[in-house]
Order: structure tokens, then sequence, then C-alpha cells
């Protein structure tokens, strides 16, 4: 069942205190949820709310591998990746595949004020009824998924990166196979 507002707050505060930090990588990721799309499989059809933009279906973006960050206004470690999501997208690399971000904020003007403050320019979409979260198996937060431009997924990493950083970009390079320069 979902959290609704303070007790969310709370309950992600108690999760946070009680997991490692996020900058230390997990021995396992935590187990996804039962609908959610498991790794070499095609994601299923679905339509994005539009946040900062129209909404879309999620087929729009394929073609090209993307990158799909799952984040929450109220998410510390979520807030304090996605400034190196919009370096990245900004970046010459970024030509290489989409990234658009996904809310699982429980109302849009949470979600609007924090890309309001971010000043945010990638795509983002706002998942009130779930379909997202449970599709990429959102259990934790931040998550970001790689997709292959078939829609297939690549690759789950759970906790925040500065996904501009050389670790993060070798990471990008390797799962989606790009050549280096």
């Amino acid at each position: 069942m979902r959290l609704m507002g303070k007790w969310r707050i709370a309950a992600w505060w108690l999760c946070a205190a009680l997991a490692p930090p996020c900058s230390l990588p997990a021995a396992q990721p935590p187990q996804s949820l039962d609908s959610a799309v498991p790794i070499g499989a095609r994601l299923r059809s679905a339509s994005l709310q539009g946040l900062n933009g129209p909404s879309r279906p999620l087929a729009q973006f394929l073609g090209k591998p993307l990158i799909i960050n799952v984040w929450a206004s109220w998410c510390e470690p979520c807030r304090a990746e996605m400034a190196s999501l919009e370096r990245l997208a900004w970046s010459d690399q970024n030509r290489r595949f989409n990234i658009i971000g996904i809310s699982t904020d429980d109302y849009v003007e949470q979600a609007l004020g924090w890309l309001t403050h971010s000043h945010a320019t990638i795509s983002q979409f706002i998942d009130t009824r779930l379909q997202m979260e449970h599709m990429l198996g959102a259990t934790h937060l931040p998550l970001t998924v790689l997709v292959d431009p078939s829609g297939r997924v690549l690759e789950r990493i759970y906790g925040s990166r500065q996904w501009d950083e050389p670790q993060s970009r070798a990471l990008i390079a390797r799962v989606f196979q790009f050549q280096r320069p």
C-alpha cells in the first residue's frame, strides 16, 4: 500500500536512518516488486503523464538508449543527484541516449515545486497510478534504469550517484556498449 503525505516522508527518514549511505554500493539490489520487468525483458507500453511538458507514450523515447530516473520531491538523495542528471543531459555524450524522470510524488504540486526550484529541463513525468513505479521495480529511491533502444531493461541502479562523473559515464558507456571516443 502506498504511503501518503507526511507518513511517506516519515517512512523515508526511518529507512534512510536504518540504511547504509546511498553513496556506498549495496551488496544486493532490493527485491523488485512482483510486477517489475526483469533485467533483459522489454518494458510494457505505458502512457506518461507530463509534469514539465506534454504527456507522452513511453515508446516515444525508444529508438536509442534510455535512462529513466525515478525520484520524489521528498527524497533528499533524489534531489541531490538531479543536478548531475541535468549536466549529463546537456553534455555531448547525451546525444547518444535519452534521459527522462519519473516522479513518484503523491501530489503533482509537490513534484512541480521541486522541478521549478531545481530548474529541471529533462522531460519529467508523474506516476500517480504507480504504473511506472511497479514496472521499473522502484522499491527504493532514487532508482535509475538503463534501457536499450528496443525497450529492454539492461540495468537497475538503486541509490544516488553523480551521473556526470567519469565513473558513472563509464558505467553508462559499458552498459550501452558505447565505443570510447
